[in-house]
């Protein structure tokens, strides 16, 4: 089967004040839509790829044909990217995360705080397009990186837990240049039950 934008999992408008009703309209329908059709059309005349995973495909980018290898790199990381974006998101989001995530979060950075200082680091400090995360790394320890355009991590070996989008159309038009500001208020909506489930997973 092809691959298929999914629905928001809350209103387009819920996310309000932190992102805007505006930017999740054109950032779900317009730029999602878009990383889905093209992903189909790069792997179109491909029926060997046909019965993988996005996520399959990102993990092991080598055995995909070359000739569409970039195409599935970029699409089929922003088809990924942002089925996992708005999951981490919540407008019953924000606080702290809690049990072994939150433990774990001390363990790697000291704090809580700590971390969201290198989340927001590593969000500032990414030139261009593209994304902070935060991930298991192969060593089962937690990290935070940047990566750019639509790049994920699990195509380095690791397990994405938590990525915040930092390309211009996902904050533009409520926060312009502004982008730290747009991660700082991207705090109130991060769904930390859901990250902790990842991290659970991720652990297994």
């Amino acid at each position: 089967m092809p691959f298929q934008l999914k629905p928001l999992p809350y209103p387009v408008d819920a996310l309000e004040p932190h992102i805007d009703t505006r930017t999740m309209e054109i950032h779900h329908d317009k730029h999602h839509q878009a990383y889905t059709d093209n992903l189909n059309k790069a792997l179109e005349g491909h029926p060997d790829l046909a019965g993988k995973s996005a996520e399959d495909l990102l993990k092991h980018l080598d055995a995909v044909p070359e000739g569409i290898r970039t195409a599935v790199r970029n699409n089929g990381g922003g088809y990924v990217n942002h089925n996992d974006f708005w999951t981490a998101m919540s407008p019953d989001g924000g606080g702290e995360p809690s049990g072994d995530l939150a433990a774990a979060i001390t363990k790697a950075f000291g704090s809580f705080d700590e971390f969201k200082k290198k989340v927001a680091a590593a969000a500032a400090g990414r030139f261009g397009s593209g994304w902070a995360w935060l991930s298991l790394d192969k060593s089962g320890n937690l990290t935070v990186t940047s990566t750019a355009n639509q790049d994920n991590p699990m195509s380095e070996g690791q397990s994405p837990l938590l990525g915040v989008d930092v390309w211009e159309h996902a904050y533009y038009l409520k926060y312009q240049n502004r982008r730290p500001d747009y991660v700082t208020a991207w705090w109130n909506v991060v769904n930390w039950e859901e990250i902790g489930r990842r991290y659970a997973a991720a652990k297994k």
